[in-house]
């Protein structure tokens, strides 16, 4: 189990299971995954391979929406350097809920709580705002669906909802939740208020009564345990919360993917040659220690990094699970997976790579106008 799993440190071996009892989550079945593919016509392969796993009030949700009163998107970025895989993984999978569900979201850019926690000056955070608004918009969000939400741009209608929050919560259920103590700064205690907002600002500005899905790692489950008891009683629905896995950091450590360490992770912006060398020079292998001995015992799957990054991005599932025997059997060598794996990521970096070039002229169009 890891030793902490909380919006601010993800350490050791993340056991999925024992958060699910300890967060307080349920695990998504394969009765919910056929619910989904009946509303929205297909499954996203995320959902069948065990990404995204749990939820609060998934259901509810549901039922609503087969009643006619669609549910709104909500999910965010913390903008202190460069977009990782990790970040995009469930973007791609909120895109899709968008697509297939016809529904709004709105995505917070929370640049104060980045200047809060990190040292960095606000201009420094200003300036990963802008460029990781150009990652989101890349991905391909439609523009009449989709609304950034930037804390100190927006305070103007995020602040007076805050408070309310902000009211409700305690500095000791702040402290329980995070761990904080008398040093942390205050403006880090407040932060959970300025993050439940979205959970239902959408409903206060249109007078509307829409459930809120929110799309995200389990590590953010703490800020939204508190934002659930709290937003019902300043009179709003409960954000349902659909939970995503952490992507395996390249070096197959313990935690998750950070951008903090360049070779640690693949960047948005990283070239070919600097996917190909990272994943050649780091990602864990699950193969034997020499070629004879790995054709003749096989490759662990469940250790190494190319084969679990694949099911990011190779969305045939007959294709990924031949693959996958190959390795196990031997047939595949490390080095021969690792390639599939440059190549797919490639692939879909060049594309990433050319929308971002014209990411800079939509921005406007995602910006919301208060």
């Amino acid at each position: 189990m890891a030793e902490r799993v909380d919006p601010y440190e993800v350490e050791g071996k993340v056991d999925y299971n024992k958060l699910i009892k300890e967060f307080g989550v349920k695990k998504i079945t394969p009765e919910m995954i056929k619910e989904i593919e009946k509303i929205a016509g297909e499954v996203h392969p995320y959902l069948k391979r065990g990404i995204f796993f749990a939820y609060r009030d998934l259901k509810e949700v549901l039922e609503e929406y087969k009643k006619g009163n669609k549910f709104f998107l909500y999910t965010g970025c913390g903008p202190s350097g460069p977009i990782h895989l990790g970040h995009i993984a469930t973007w791609r999978f909120t895109k899709w809920l968008q697509d297939k569900f016809d529904v709004e979201l709105w995505f917070q850019f929370t640049d104060d709580e980045k200047f809060l926690y990190k040292n960095m000056t606000y201009e420094e955070i200003a300036k990963w705002t802008h460029e990781n608004m150009l990652d989101v918009i890349a991905l391909g969000f439609n523009p009449k669906k989709t609304h950034f939400l930037i804390d100190t741009k927006h305070a103007g209608i995020i602040y007076p909802e805050a408070i309310k929050v902000a009211k409700k919560i305690t500095f000791s259920s702040i402290k329980a939740a995070f761990g904080f103590n008398d040093s942390n700064n205050i403006g880090s205690i407040f932060y959970t208020a300025m993050q439940t907002v979205p959970v239902f600002l959408p409903n206060v500005l249109k007078k509307e009564n829409r459930p809120c899905l929110i799309p995200m790692a389990i590590d953010q489950d703490p800020h939204f345990r508190l934002s659930r008891d709290v937003v019902e009683k300043i009179g709003h629905r409960k954000p349902a919360i659909i939970h995503s896995k952490f992507m395996t950091p390249i070096t197959g450590n313990e935690g998750k993917m950070s951008s903090s360490n360049p070779d640690s992770a693949i960047l948005m912006t990283d070239s070919p040659a600097e996917v190909k060398r990272k994943i050649n020079k780091y990602a864990f292998s699950g193969g034997r220690d020499t070629a004879v001995e790995h054709r003749k015992l096989g490759g662990n799957v469940e250790i190494d990094v190319a084969c679990q990054w694949l099911k990011y991005f190779e969305f045939d599932d007959k294709k990924l699970e031949k693959i996958y025997e190959d390795y196990k059997k031997g047939k595949l060598l490390s080095g021969e997976v690792k390639k599939v794996l440059i190549d797919k990521i490639n692939e879909f970096l060049a594309i990433h790579q050319k929308k971002r070039k014209t990411a800079e002229k939509l921005i406007e169009k995602f910006i919301y106008k208060i």
